[in-house]
């Protein structure tokens, strides 16, 4: 009896939010959300999630720590559209009103095994210095109204933002069926011989 191929691969997701770098900011929050082509589905886990609040040490001020968990597992017949990670960081301002302070995305790592990545964040700007004071008096300043448009390039070239620190997140990656249905991910295969590099 012949074996069955498959009809689909499985990509299994899991590590967490480790740390960020806000120097400026302490008393911070994250959420997450993935971002993902239409010929995917999750198929277990979470897609989004909201951490704990993180303070810095009193001692020394170090990163923001808070080792949240991610996990999920997707479900596709096509690489097109590979999950990406949103996170958003959160944290109180002078009048204690929650604000943004940070924006980030990841693709999900390729290649099984262990990574780790950290992502730059930004966060969007007002267009004016009377916006500015408006949004900084009532405590509204400028941010995304769903945070998985960060994931997509479309609409995002007039955005105006700024750099604001770093976050990284580690992974945990275990595929399946990817090689049977003609897609093979090993690190090998998708490094570049340095003698064929050329600038």
């Amino acid at each position: 009896m012949a074996a069955v191929s498959p009809s689909v691969f499985l990509l299994l997701v899991n590590g967490q939010i480790e740390s960020a770098n806000l120097p400026e900011f302490d008393d911070l929050y994250c959420k997450y959300c993935f971002v993902y082509g239409h010929d995917w589905s999750p198929v277990s886990g979470l897609e989004e999630g909201i951490s704990q609040i993180t303070s810095k040490s009193r001692v020394t001020q170090q990163d923001l720590v808070w080792n949240f968990p991610i996990d999920i597992t997707f479900k596709s017949t096509n690489p097109f559209g590979w999950p990406q990670v949103v996170v958003s960081v959160y944290g109180p301002d002078v009048f204690g009103n929650d604000v943004v302070r940070g924006y980030g995305a990841v693709h999900i790592p390729i290649t099984p095994g262990r990574h780790k990545r950290t992502i730059p964040l930004f966060v969007p700007e007002s267009t004016s210095r009377l916006q500015k004071f408006t949004s900084w008096f009532l405590g509204r300043r400028p941010e995304f109204t769903d945070p998985k448009v960060v994931a997509q390039g479309e609409g995002r070239e007039v955005t105006r933002v700024r750099s604001q620190g770093f976050l990284t997140l580690s992974f945990n990656i275990v595929t399946k069926d990817l090689k049977k249905l003609g897609y093979d991910m090993t690190s090998e295969v998708l490094s570049v011989p340095e003698a064929t590099y050329r600038p």
